[in-house]
């Protein structure tokens, strides 16, 4: 079977503990929404960002009420036990807030840079070089990140200037394109120029667009080793912004490229901002590139499961599975390679149930009432009765307990 190209080489980046590129695996990361100035609610919300899986945390560091905040912000999560790293993000005035606040400086584990915003004219160098100077001073590494919403006009237009003398002018997306990868890597060359290592580079070049994503970075790819950040930016809210992000983004995994992702989700008014670090994990699992969550397969139902037992039953399972993770990675290690069926019916039921670690196959419209358990590949046990959902889920719970507890066999050892 076909799996993903080989992963694009790139330079290895050290934030906070966590290693991007350089042939890591691919890291989860999100951004809070709240004021960053209210500590307790950014707190509250990156310890859930973190609990839910993300690896690190954006915050948005953008006037001095907020950069005060950030080193309270972290040791309110040194005291919760919440050990991630926070990426600060800056515009507009990073240069002055991180000059101004030495201790939001230090407390940051990365600076998030963007070139179209981070000074006009002639203060754009000057100050692009005192943020570069200032991540040499505390030893941060930085992210250059470009976004076609805040491109830099003076260099679009130049470009674009020199397209109209072209034999054959590009098309303006061409041009476009090219505007922002020529901002990131010349940006990462000035970087170098003043000092910073290609070790504490990271480069990202952001649009709302998916076949215009998918160019950028092939093109952007194909002409540099920095590590990578993945991104659709403004992807939207719900299905719209999971499947766009998602399209995007595992075109461009498939091909290698990539080292670190974020699924910039529109939450729901009052929605969970977790769900962008779900739906980033899922994509990544679902590619087979890395392994967060016990896998739940279920059959989508047909006329042969008109009982809603099995999506019921895959449901509670699944939910129990995920809520479990957090206690599950200390305390189960290895879990979240666990695989369980539930299905509906005898045409795929147990044949599937076959395939996973613990399954079951569910009676289907017209079938005997009952349900035969398989571990392993093996059958092990026929569920009967009105409680066979509650039967099933002791029968998980001893598995995981056996596998990968401290009960676990020699066997599984």
């Amino acid at each position: 079977m076909a799996g993903p190209q080989e992963r694009r080489k790139s330079v290895g980046v050290d934030i906070g503990g966590v290693q991007v590129g350089g042939g890591a695996p691919i890291a989860v990361q999100s951004m809070t929404n709240t004021d960053t100035a209210d500590i307790d609610s950014t707190v509250k919300q990156i310890a859930a960002l973190h609990r839910a899986g993300s690896e690190m945390v954006r915050i948005t560091v953008d006037r001095d009420e907020a950069a005060a905040a950030v080193p309270h912000i972290r040791d309110a999560l040194a005291r919760r036990g919440v050990d991630v790293p926070i990426i600060g993000d800056f515009h507009y005035i990073g240069h002055k807030l991180l000059t101004d606040h030495p201790a939001c400086a230090e407390a940051l584990a990365k600076y998030r840079i963007n070139p179209g915003n981070v000074g006009f004219k002639a203060k754009r160098d000057t100050q692009f070089s005192t943020l570069i100077d200032l991540a040499l001073k505390y030893d941060k590494p930085v992210r250059i990140g470009v976004n076609w919403g805040s491109l830099d006009q003076e260099l679009l237009t130049r470009l674009m200037d020199e397209n109209n003398d072209r034999a054959e002018p590009w098309s303006a997306n061409h041009v476009m394109r090219e505007a922002i990868i020529q901002s990131a890597l010349m940006s990462a060359a000035r970087a170098e120029e003043i000092g910073l290592g290609r070790d504490r580079i990271i480069l990202s070049t952001k649009v709302s667009d998916v076949q215009n994503l998918i160019s950028v970075y092939q093109d952007l790819g194909g002409r540099c080793d920095y590590a990578l950040h993945l991104g659709l930016t403004e992807a939207g809210m719900g299905s719209k912004g999971i499947v766009a992000s998602s399209a995007a983004m595992g075109i461009l995994l498939q091909q290698g490229i990539g080292d670190t992702i974020r699924i910039s989700l529109t939450p729901e008014p009052g929605g969970d901002r977790t769900k962008e670090v779900l739906v980033a994990q899922e994509l990544l699992q679902t590619m087979g590139f890395r392994q967060f969550l016990p896998v739940v397969a279920a059959c989508p139902g047909c006329g042969r499961t008109t009982s809603q037992t099995f999506q019921v039953l895959a449901k509670e399972i699944q939910d129990h599975l995920s809520s479990s993770m957090p206690v599950w990675r200390e305390r189960y290690p290895g879990v979240e390679d666990l695989s369980v069926a539930v299905m509906g019916c005898i045409v795929n039921g147990p044949g599937e149930s076959k395939h996973a670690n613990i399954g079951i196959s569910l009676p289907g419209t017209g079938e005997a009432p009952a349900a035969p358990v398989f571990v392993d590949g093996q059958k092990v046990a026929t569920l009967r009765g009105a409680d066979v959902a509650d039967q099933f889920k002791q029968m998980v719970a001893d598995y995981i307990e056996k596998k990968y507890g401290s009960g676990k066999s020699a066997a599984a050892e």
